[in-house]
């Protein structure tokens, strides 16, 4: 980005012009430790510009309510600084995640002037008022898809009227990814990670720019196109806990099971080892690892901690993580199978996974009668979450779920024919789905399933195929690479 005349006067000049008068500062002397490198002209008194400063660098990580703080305080230090009200509104919005208070964000627009004229007369250059007009288009009027989409558009505009503003054009990219609402959009996402690219390659301590790469390529077929800069993000900003746990989005779909357990141990340790989300992804990278006693560790303090965090997304990643424990370790006798997970207010596909884990595990005990009432409860959540659920992922994985236990219980009990037209049919609707990144909802992948399945009947050939398309799906994934190996040994019949 092109400098405004006076940063590139000698230091001392330059502190002098900042403590002189409220001059456009590029906010990036005085930088908070471990957060990254920005540059963005404002227009705001000298000792409110690291604490805005500070706050971008928290919205480029995701951390919300860190980035809040430092806006509220920079608006303390200096209540006229336009653009740190403008930071403050943005941390009330999270589009990777279709998250937004929209309450929130006008509250504090308010606090800056009662109208968007009011608003936009207070700003001091054309800079500034067209950022401003950025968010007055995300929280205007309109239903949320409808304000995204305008809101890219305006930050399309942004990025095209001032194209050595890095922060324009890191924030469109954001905007680009935040159209998508949860739903991988491959040519969108493609043109988001081409802009952070480009911002990454002209400013490589950018924290958004190595973020927005990880998030457009976090899948299996375009994972290494942001290797690079999963491998910088984690150095870039060494403080910030999802900065570490974003550096996986990578490795995991590249199946790099080291790096995925040393990045979210960081982050998890950063975070006081809160169970959530962090967690979960180390407790799975230990299982690929084959780190069984380490990871029935993480679980079993996962869960006694649950009851001091009773929220159900916590204990919808308990439900998770039990299931890949079981399931990747084949101890079907795990005492953890007894343990008590509430399941009131936990989302459909938690509740999926946990029946179809208890029955699974039931029939691999020789118990097919206890896995039957599990396959009716599953289908009944199969039912609502197609009617309820407000993504393709949710909405189709319980049913993908109950296929599988039911081809399952139907070779169990000598139904061959049934059971592999279940099993096809589950695994050609988990291929349907959007790549989704993180350890698997299908907490059996389809294909893995089929390929153990037709291993065992001997028919190599066509387990081959299964564990080969498998691993297209979840690169390294050990189960998967146990079974293609086994598949494609030299002889005949079954191993």
């Amino acid at each position: 980005m092109a400098r405004p005349p006076f940063l590139r006067l000698p230091g001392a000049a330059v502190l002098l012009l900042a403590l002189l008068l409220p001059s456009p500062l590029a906010a990036q002397a005085d930088r908070p430790p471990g957060l990254g490198q920005v540059e963005f002209p404002a227009t705001g008194a000298a000792q409110a510009m690291p604490k805005f400063l500070e706050g971008v660098l928290w919205l480029h990580s995701f951390e919300y309510a860190q980035a809040a703080t430092a806006f509220r305080e920079a608006q303390r230090l200096d209540p006229g600084f336009v653009m740190v009200y403008w930071g403050e509104a943005m941390s009330f919005n999270h589009p990777v995640w279709d998250e937004q208070d929209l309450e929130a964000a006008r509250a504090v627009l308010a606090r800056l002037g009662a109208t968007p004229e009011a608003r936009a007369a207070r700003a001091a250059t054309p800079r500034e008022r067209a950022w401003l007009r950025t968010v007055e288009v995300l929280y205007g009027e309109g239903t949320k898809p409808a304000r995204d989409t305008a809101y890219a558009a305006a930050m399309a505009d942004l990025a095209r009227d001032y194209p050595d503003d890095l922060e324009a054009q890191a924030f469109h990219a954001l905007a680009l990814l935040g159209r998508s609402r949860t739903v991988r959009d491959v040519p969108t996402y493609m043109r988001a990670g081409a802009i952070a690219l480009r911002v990454l390659a002209r400013a490589p301590g950018h924290p958004g720019a190595a973020h927005y790469v990880i998030h457009a390529f976090d899948d299996p077929v375009h994972a290494p196109l942001g290797l690079d800069a999963a491998r910088s993000y984690s150095q870039i900003a060494p403080d910030a806990a999802h900065a570490q746990h974003m550096t996986t989005h990578i490795f995991l779909a590249l199946g790099m099971w080291d790096d995925v357990v040393s990045q979210n141990e960081i982050a998890s340790a950063l975070t006081g080892w809160r169970s959530g989300h962090y967690v979960s992804w180390y407790h799975y990278g230990l299982l690929q690892q084959g780190r069984h006693q380490l990871a029935a560790e993480t679980l079993d303090r996962a869960l006694r901690d649950w009851a001091d965090r009773p929220a159900p997304m916590i204990r919808a990643y308990l439900v998770s993580m039990r299931a890949h424990q079981v399931l990747l370790t084949g101890r079907w006798d795990d005492p953890v199978l007894a343990r008590a997970i509430p399941l009131d207010g936990v989302d459909h596909t938690a509740r999926a996974i946990d029946e179809f884990l208890h029955g699974y595990a039931a029939l691999q005990q020789g118990r097919p009668d206890a896995a039957a009432p599990r396959l009716d409860v599953l289908r009944e959540v199969a039912r609502e979450a197609e009617a309820q659920g407000t993504t393709p992922n949710a909405k189709a994985v319980p049913g993908i779920l109950a296929r599988q236990l039911e081809g399952v219980l139907a070779l169990h009990r000598g139904d061959a024919d049934r059971g592999l037209v279940l099993l096809r049919d589950a695994a050609e609707r988990e291929s349907a789905l959007p790549v989704e990144f993180g350890p698997p909802d299908v907490v059996k992948p389809s294909w893995e399933l089929l390929g153990e399945v037709l291993l065992k009947g001997g028919d190599r050939a066509g387990a081959e195929r299964a564990f080969t398309r498998a691993l297209e799906l979840g690169p390294g994934r050990v189960p998967s690479v146990r079974g293609l190996a086994l598949a494609t040994q030299a002889g005949t019949g079954a191993p």
